[in-house]
């Protein structure tokens, strides 16, 4: 089986520290060549992987100024697609532009839709979903409007993740500092607790940043300790009493919510989206409704098992998991 892995440019392959589409796209392209499947990543030229790389990008356009996104994204994408007869499948995580391309070739192309950015591009999805297999990322992603292969939720590669059986005081933000993740509504929450509150994440909204986020960063009370990536990274999601996830939009699925599950840190996230899919009410956090249920949740936070919360991601959120269903998946729909 010659399966083409097309990754988005945005960030490196895998990624320095942010990049979750990067990210699942490494974690499941080395999880299959090492289950023996000839697997070419189409990803920046600087990434990495144990299988085969390809690309024509020098670097990615978020991390390189220098890199026009629309220019390179298309010559990218071109690339896997002038090579299609060399594969027996084309897995796109890339979003909708390689779409487009699929009728133009004759191998099979699957896409993983990593969430929609808005209404505006469902005409894409909607017309090639009667020739592209898509596969949602959480049953509550999944659009009416589109025919769907399978829902493949996430997965992490557990023992990355090392277990924290104590915590501490502190409560955790770790996402986009972006008004969706709920940046604000964290701070609100720890400070009605008087908890302390760690935050990590991208600036990607920089005018919410400033409005919202830098006022109540005093060094004591609210500290932010911008993009985390490796050691630092475990640390911080491990380390936390409770993961604030206190969103504002509908989740397509939350990585860094499964990360600190692993961890033995308990989530308390806004009842939306994803996170009944990944959160069970009670057991591994809270799903909350509005800001006084959230405050009462962090309250309640040691009612929960850390271990509990590391044995729902070994029992359904690991790269194997992953990997077993899509390459399951690849051979159903190869015959």
């Amino acid at each position: 089986m010659r399966i083409a892995m097309l990754a988005p440019i945005s960030w490196r392959t895998p990624p320095r520290h942010y990049g979750p589409w990067e990210l699942v796209t490494s974690l499941l392209t080395e999880a299959l060549v090492a289950r023996g499947v000839d697997v070419t990543l189409f990803a920046t030229m600087d990434s990495r992987t144990a299988g085969k790389l390809a690309g024509v990008a020098p670097a990615a356009y978020s991390e390189d100024p220098g890199i026009d996104a629309k220019v390179w994204e298309m010559l990218h994408v071109a690339h896997v697609f002038e090579r299609a007869d060399e594969f027996d499948l084309i897995h796109n995580q890339a979003d909708f532009v390689p779409l487009v391309f699929s009728r133009l070739v004759e191998t099979p192309v699957m896409t993983t839709i990593h969430g929609f950015s808005s209404e505006r591009i469902l005409p894409a999805f909607k017309a090639y979903d009667d020739r592209v297999h898509y596969v949602a990322i959480s049953d509550a992603d999944r659009h009416p409007d589109l025919r769907y292969a399978a829902t493949i939720h996430h997965g992490i590669p557990l023992a990355d993740f090392p277990f924290d059986p104590r915590g501490s005081d502190e409560l955790l933000f770790f996402g986009r500092i972006h008004p969706d993740k709920g940046a604000a509504e964290a701070i609100q929450a720890s400070r009605r607790a008087g908890r302390r509150l760690v935050m990590a994440g991208i600036i990607q909204d920089q005018a919410y940043h400033d409005a919202k986020v830098t006022p109540a960063l005093d060094g004591q009370t609210v500290v932010y300790r911008g993009a985390l990536g490796g050691a630092a990274r475990t640390q911080a999601l491990g380390s936390a009493r409770a993961l604030l996830h206190l969103i504002n939009f509908d989740e397509p699925f939350g990585l860094s919510v499964v990360e600190a599950l692993a961890c033995g840190t308990p989530v308390i996230a806004t009842n939306r989206g994803s996170m009944p899919e990944l959160i069970d009410h009670g057991v591994t956090g809270f799903l909350v409704d509005s800001m006084d249920a959230a405050v009462a949740a962090i309250g309640r936070i040691g009612d929960i098992d850390r271990a509990a919360c590391r044995a729902a991601v070994a029992a359904r959120f690991t790269v194997d998991h992953m990997a077993d269903r899509y390459l399951a998946l690849y051979r159903s729909l190869l015959g």
